[in-house]
């Protein structure tokens, strides 16, 4: 690698670093909800008779609610698995530009 390369790399990686590490610095009592507790919390708000329809399959397993981290691990596994079939795909049509075949055929 190039001096001007390496630079680069590494203020790439730090940036990356304070990225993923000053949230948790800064933001310490700071509570992050999901989307589901705050649809449900505004809709016994408007009614007070709301019953939701279906309980969680895995919490309705385990008998209880998930933790908060292992359903942000399921969520983060599941945006990956998605990323990397989103990927491979656009990969495959660039190969296929590239060597001149037929896209058409996916």
């Amino acid at each position: 690698m190039e001096k001007k390369q390496k630079k680069i790399f590494v203020i790439l990686i730090t940036a990356a670093i304070l990225i993923a590490v000053l949230p948790f610095l800064t933001l310490k009592d700071a509570s992050f909800g999901g989307s589901d507790d705050a649809g449900s919390a505004m809709a016994k708000k408007i009614n007070k008779e709301y019953e939701p329809w279906f309980e969680p399959v895995l919490e309705s397993l385990i008998g209880g609610e998930i933790p908060g981290e292992i359903e942000s691990l399921l969520f983060c596994i599941q945006t990956g698995i998605g990323v990397g079939i989103i990927a491979f795909y656009m990969g495959r049509l660039y190969e296929r530009r590239k060597l001149g075949m037929d896209t058409e055929k996916l």
